[in-house]
């Protein structure tokens, strides 16, 4: 057979090689790239959250933290309502609880299971706003998008006040997910049928956990998609849908909840959200600009890991994202509804938190969402949709890769940290004390650090000894069913021993124990107890 020519059956030959791809190598081909892109970013999921649970572990656990995982235990152990719990002022009902209430069911109720579930919250937080840094962008430009992105999140992790924020127990840092995970649905698909109700459920289940929703992405959905409504002209549109489906979520929330308290659900702690006095408007900026600073890692203090590398590090990071925010503002008419929707969250973010009462200096926490939203813009402002030339491309990835982590391999260098209430947790359940009460700081947390085997319930002594009416259940004091024979007192303060003394009596025996005392009882302290504020 001669070159050139065709062989019935078989593709065409020049020199013996055939000219096209057979039809299943070019379906193959993009099929097997697609998978390997998957598993390198499953690896680098992976990685990213080695790196978090890591630095997690370096800082402590508290009673806030333990409050929240042993509502997550009752949550998964079938009290859906959560009936007798009184929450403080966010819930994280809809987000944080159930993520910790599924780890704890696999790794038991402990501080390993609160540090996880933390690391896996900050993970999932950082890829949806990985995602939505990537949107309208290709190649390596998305991967380069995708490690400033990182680093943005990870150098606050060098300073350990923003660890508590950001890696320790349920905060609002976790409620970003409802805002970016709305936005990416509102970027990318804002006119199918399902979007607008979608999005509404989304900001409902938010503004159930917390109120940060309600005047943070439920404003910020109503202003830019009604914007879009009045440029475009066209009243029948998916953004005019969008406006009616997160104008609809607030009171859909307001009901759900009430039909959850009729059928016995939890309580909770009105949130503070009311004005504070115009006056005090210009010290609230001040104060602001330092919890912006403080939360982007751009604050030098004593507890930065790399003192002023680190918070120099920081004001970089802190000043890319405020040029991604000039220039959504620039060029607000091109700007992409995730641009544009990110811009209004820190605008209303920001700006909720000067007016309010809230406004307290290194209180970052208020204020978290403005990070991952800054984080997202500094990305695409820094980064072009594409980047051409393999060389070009391939420095990039690797300049930004090692950005991203430098800070994370920095944090993670501290030393895992030793529950300071190990010691007692060892001695009560030495000693066969099982139930007993304390102060808030030293209540919940030897639960926790027991796995339930030793019970501290939280009291408040003030004029009385008196049932806890902030993260507590009312259901832990009921005297037909517990028996609480000792009390846990410092030394000094308002929990002291001698505190507890004037209004339980002298107690049987007493107990130093790792810089506390142990208060041992003959009798039932929870009749003794008087119920806490309605």
């Amino acid at each position: 057979m001669h070159a050139g020519e065709r062989f019935p059956g078989g593709s065409e030959l020049v020199d013996g090689r055939p000219l096209l791809a057979p039809k299943e190598n070019l379906r193959t081909r993009p099929a097997a790239r697609r998978w390997q892109a998957v598993a390198a970013w499953i690896a680098g999921g992976l990685v990213l959250f080695a790196f978090f649970l890591r630095i997690s572990l370096s800082e402590r656990v508290d009673s806030d933290g333990a409050n929240s995982a042993l509502q997550a235990w009752d949550l998964v152990h079938g009290h859906l309502m959560l009936h007798g719990w009184i929450f403080g002022d966010a819930t994280f009902y809809a987000f944080e609880l159930p993520l910790n209430g599924i780890v704890e069911l696999l790794f038991g109720m402990g501080n390993l299971a609160v540090h996880i579930g933390s690391a896996l919250t900050y993970l999932i937080v950082t890829a949806c706003a990985v995602a939505l840094t990537m949107t309208s962008s290709r190649g390596p430009a998305r991967v380069v998008r995708g490690a400033v992105v990182v680093a943005v999140l990870a150098v606050p992790l060098l300073a350990v006040p923003t660890v508590w924020v950001l890696l320790e127990e349920p905060d609002h840092i976790g409620t970003s997910m409802f805002l970016l995970v709305s936005f990416l649905l509102i970027d990318r698909v804002p006119d199918r049928r399902f979007t607008a109700p979608l999005v509404g459920l989304i900001l409902c289940a938010g503004q159930l956990s917390d109120a940060t929703v309600r005047y943070v992405a439920v404003p910020a959905v109503v202003l830019v998609c009604g914007y879009r409504v009045l440029a475009g002209r066209k009243l029948r549109s998916g953004d005019t849908a969008l406006v009616i489906a997160a104008v609809v979520s607030v009171p859909l929330e307001s009901a759900l909840r009430a039909a959850m308290a009729h059928f016995g659900a939890f309580v909770m702690v009105a949130p503070k959200a009311r004005l504070a006095s115009p006056r005090l408007w210009p010290q609230h900026a001040s104060v602001t600009w330092l919890d912006v600073r403080i939360l982007f890692g751009a604050a030098s203090e004593p507890g930065h890991r790399v003192g002023v590398i680190s918070a120099a590090f920081g004001l970089i990071c802190l000043l890319a994202a405020i040029f991604g925010l000039a220039r959504v503002i620039w060029r607000w008419r091109r700007a992409s509804r995730a641009e544009q929707l990110l811009l209004a969250a820190i605008v209303f973010n920001v700006g909720t938190y000067l007016v309010s009462v809230m406004t307290l200096p290194n209180v970052a926490r208020e204020v978290a969402a403005v990070l991952p939203c800054g984080a997202v813009l500094a990305a695409r402002a820094l980064v072009p949709a594409r980047i051409t030339g393999r060389p070009l491309a391939f420095a990039a990835v690797a300049a930004t890769g090692l950005i991203a982590l430098v800070p994370l391999a920095a944090a993670a260098t501290r030393p895992p940290m030793r529950p300071a209430t190990a010691p007692l947790v060892a001695w009560l359940e030495a000693h066969k004390l099982t139930y007993g009460i304390a102060g808030y700081w030293d209540a919940s947390i030897v639960t926790l650090q027991s796995g339930n085997r030793v019970k501290v319930r939280t009291v408040d002594v003030w004029g009385q000894v008196e049932a806890a009416g902030w993260e507590s259940n009312a259901l832990w004091y009921n005297t037909s069913r517990y028996d609480a024979t000792f009390a846990v007192a410092n030394y000094t303060g308002e929990y002291s021993a001698a505190r507890f003394e004037h209004f339980l009596g002298k107690p049987a025996a007493t107990y130093r124990v790792a810089g506390l005392l142990v208060l041992v009882y003959r009798t039932n302290l929870l009749r003794q107890v008087s119920p806490g504020p309605s």
